[in-house]
């Protein structure tokens, strides 16, 4: 079955969407469309498709869209689209606040339609390798530093960068949090550019969770530490160890009690396994692997944390 597609917002996300989902054998994708006329002209003649200004003219016309227009105007695309029967992806921070987000979830639930947001680290091959060695995690350190960018100055780096890993530390812990500590501050922009924050899970599992956006270089790794083993991921390089005592091994006396292990990880983007997932679930009907209901609670914690956060 193909999927008639289009992608709403081709910069510099958006426009990677538009060249998986041109590619991608459940995808037809009908259009792209941009404010910018140029802009959508050419990367629709990249992807040998039509292009459109207004999003819309798209209704009636295609089965599913990729919104990736900036955050503020994530629920006014959304929220017409899925009363016209589109399924949506939304990409990430789903919404800049928890009524807008309540609002989409009802109308794709009404609808019987895929909400599906755009958390791209949930399919990062080192995060999926990942899961099946995670085991009751009591302590995750998460460090996501990047350069700056002047396109995402609306909102500062916990909605930019930060709550990436808040959604996967969800995924990770299976549990709500029950507090937290936050500190940030304000270097490049009027908002936090850089943030630390603690987070204490009902399991008691706790996790320090660093965000900068002053940075020249991308860092983004996370490691994980529980009770029989430690978990090492790479998320820009795409690479995972696991740390473990050797079977049968009460005490560590030297590294030669340590197993490590260094699977093998696919070598397909995030983006192309997150598309091929929201076009399953269309084709299928199935809940995506990172719902509006996820995406809500992400941006729930992260505005909570900068409610109180010091600076």
């Amino acid at each position: 079955m193909s999927v008639k597609t289009a992608v709403i917002g081709v910069g510099s996300l958006g426009q990677h969407h538009a060249r998986i989902l041109g590619r991608h054998p459940n995808s037809k994708l009908e259009f792209v469309v941009d404010t910018d006329e140029k802009r959508a002209e050419k990367i629709a003649k990249a992807n040998k498709t039509d292009h459109l200004t207004e999003f819309g003219t798209l209704i009636g016309k295609i089965d599913a869209a990729v919104i990736a227009v900036p955050t503020p105007y994530h629920y006014l695309v959304a929220k017409p689209l899925l009363q016209n029967g589109i399924h949506c992806l939304v990409e990430k921070p789903f919404t800049l606040n928890v009524e807008e987000a309540e609002e989409l979830i009802e109308t794709a639930k009404t609808g019987n339609l895929v909400l599906q947001v755009g958390h791209v680290e949930r399919f990062n091959p080192a995060v999926i390798a990942a899961s099946p060695f995670i085991n009751n995690p009591k302590f995750i350190e998460v460090s996501r530093l990047g350069p700056y960018d002047p396109r995402t100055n609306y909102i500062g780096v916990v909605l930019d960068l930060m709550i990436h890993d808040l959604d996967i530390l969800f995924f990770l812990v299976k549990d709500k949090v029950v507090s937290f500590e936050a500190h940030g501050a304000k270097i490049l922009s009027d908002s936090e550019d850089i943030a630390k924050v603690r987070l204490k899970y009902l399991n008691g599992c706790m996790a320090d969770v660093s965000a900068s956006r002053v940075s020249t270089d991308k860092y983004r790794r996370i490691r994980i530490f529980q009770p029989d083993s430690y978990v090492s991921l790479d998320y820009a390089g795409k690479s995972l160890k696991v740390y473990k005592k050797k079977e049968g091994k009460k005490k560590i006396a030297s590294l030669f009690d340590i197993d490590v292990k260094k699977p093998e990880l696919p070598t397909d983007e995030p983006l192309f396994y997150e598309l091929d997932n929201f076009l399953s679930n269309v084709i299928k009907g199935k809940k995506p692997a990172v719902s509006g209901e996820q995406g809500r609670d992400a941006v729930e914690l992260a505005l909570n944390i900068l409610k109180n956060m010091v600076f």
